[in-house]
């Protein structure tokens, strides 16, 4: 590593221990360095555990994207509330692109490290593997390096629950509002979506896609424009509950009529989805269960003599259809689209 960085081994040691006398150049020269040639030290090897003289440390931390939203809320509760159990405080970070987070990390005696919605593939994340700290992902961004741990929903179940719910209400053409497209998770919901609509109408079912960023006001702009493609949709699946308010609000502007006009169906089953009018039909995810599984996962692989040796678990925790007044049958005849 220290070759490929175009520093010295201790350089490379104190990146990894999270010093603060290296410059930032040297840093991320260092953090590319463990990415080119992949090393991992193992978790727990000597002169690297997470105890120190008082045992094991009291703290874990939770790194997320973001800290708004409802989804966000309910995760970090589940966390928290596992955590205390466990005698152990969260301290959250935050992962923007361009913060040397990681550092901070590294430099706090953890007992490991949830990623949430992040990128395993990024060179902090990276730091992290070869620094040793346990690891456990929340439903990451691109697939996880091979030993590192994770917990996610069953996406692609979820996807095709909502299909499968459109369909049997007489729903043919229908509408995707995704996330971002290299997102794992939101690639494996569409998937979903399409493979039960083609399987239960033989390919005669369209489903049209277009990306919302999971962010409401650019889930509005996808709902247009997926009704301007074509206006004879009349079910739009939305990969979030916060893009299905999105898509309520190009509805609403379009003078048209949920369900009568067409049904929305969500994913998340976040409290807004109860709250909106009418109610939102959507696919429940456990986001709490998600945060205190994840805790459950790492305090296993940091505790004990092997450090974490054994192999990584992959969880997957169910989702399920949630009905309410969202969804009906399809209309006879597409309403006017303007």
């Amino acid at each position: 590593m220290a070759k490929t960085a175009g520093t010295s081994v201790p350089t490379v040691s104190k990146v990894l221990r999270g010093g603060t006398d290296v410059s930032a150049e040297t840093r991320a020269k260092v953090m590319e360095a463990v990415q080119a040639v992949g090393y991992t030290r193992r978790a727990g090897s000597k002169g690297e555990s997470v105890r120190d003289e008082s045992g094991l440390s009291s703290v874990l931390d939770l790194v997320v994207t973001h800290f708004e939203g409802s989804w966000a809320n309910l995760l970090i509760a589940g966390a928290g509330r596992e955590a205390a159990a466990a005698g152990l405080d969260v301290v959250l970070t935050l992962a923007e692109p361009h913060s040397d987070w990681v550092s901070r990390v590294l430099r706090r005696r953890t007992v490991g490290v949830i990623g949430t919605l992040v990128d395993p593939a990024s060179p902090q994340f990276g730091a992290l593997f070869a620094a040793g700290v346990p690891v456990v992902l929340i439903d990451p961004m691109s697939t996880p390096p091979s030993g590192v741990a994770s917990v996610g929903v069953a996406n692609w179940e979820g996807g095709r629950m909502a299909a499968e719910h459109l369909l049997s209400l007489g729903h043919v053409r229908m509408g995707v509002v995704a996330g971002h497209a290299r997102h794992l998770f939101s690639r494996a919901r569409v998937d979903g979506f399409r493979a039960a609509a083609d399987t239960a109408t033989a390919g005669s079912a369209t489903v049209s896609v277009a990306h919302g960023g999971w962010n409401r006001a650019k889930a509005t702009t996808a709902t247009h424009t997926l009704l301007d493609s074509d206006p004879g949709i009349t079910g739009i699946f939305a990969c979030a509950d916060s893009m299905a308010l999105g898509v309520y609000d190009a509805l609403d502007a379009r003078g048209l009529r949920i369900p009568e006009d067409i049904s929305v169906i969500g994913f998340d089953d976040l409290p807004e989805a109860q709250y909106i009018t009418p109610g939102l039909t959507t696919v429940r995810q456990p986001s709490t269960e998600l945060g205190a599984a994840a805790v459950k996962l790492l305090i296993e692989l940091s505790g004990g003599e092997d450090g974490g040796t054994r192999s990584p678990a992959r969880m997957k925790l169910a989702t399920e259809l949630v009905v309410r007044a969202s969804t009906g049958p399809a209309p006879a005849t597409a309403a006017p689209r303007r």
